[in-house]
């Protein structure tokens, strides 16, 4: 009975990093039951005995991915008071975690629509909880600042400033900051715009 057990508690983790280890490469929307049982060298009534659906293997996937990596911690900003302080530490945070997790990354925001909804709501809160955290210490701020800072903390800002155009994380925080601060006038009066 133990044996069993044993063997059962591996060839789930199997399937987990199988599926891990697809997403990561052709990405969820790429990512089949077959493809991931022939990964895991079992069959693919075999997944479905682990993880009855879509919603299941992914929230063992995404959990097993996120408990190996260093997360973002807005908690720590939080103790931070200054605005422009508790942006540059956060975007440093962030921009770290998105270069780490780049592969898994580029494939999950990319594919986010083929994802559950369930877990693609879990995305878009996440990444609105730590614009939040950000955006925070300005107090009463204006649209575009908030549109600025949300800008700031993408990962596709990140991606472009730095896969794409090549800066280090340092040189895109500074960018990123800079932007910031340029933004924390007053709010144009959309009288004179006209």
């Amino acid at each position: 009975m133990q044996k069993r057990a044993e063997q059962m508690d591996e060839t789930r983790q199997r399937i987990i990093e199988s599926t891990v280890h697809l997403h990561g490469t052709l990405g969820p929307a790429h990512t089949t039951i077959a493809g991931i049982a022939r990964e895991a060298g079992v069959t693919r009534l075999t997944v479905y005995r682990h993880f009855p659906d879509d919603e299941a293997i992914f929230e063992a996937c995404s959990a097993h991915w996120l408990a190996g990596q260093v997360l973002p911690d807005p908690v720590a900003w939080t103790r931070i008071d200054d605005p422009i302080d508790r942006l540059r530490v956060g975007l440093s945070d962030l921009y770290r975690f998105y270069r780490h997790g780049e592969a898994m990354l580029t494939r999950v925001y990319r594919d986010r629509d083929a994802m559950p909804d369930r877990r693609r709501r879990a995305l878009a809160q996440r990444d609105e909880h730590l614009r939040g955290v950000l955006v925070e210490p300005f107090g009463s701020m204006n649209r575009q600042l908030r549109a600025v800072v949300g800008h700031a903390a993408s990962f596709a800002t990140w991606r472009s400033l730095c896969l794409e155009q090549q800066l280090t994380n340092g040189e895109a925080v500074e960018v990123m900051v800079a932007l910031v601060v340029s933004t924390t006038g007053p709010e144009p009066n959309p009288a004179k715009a006209t």
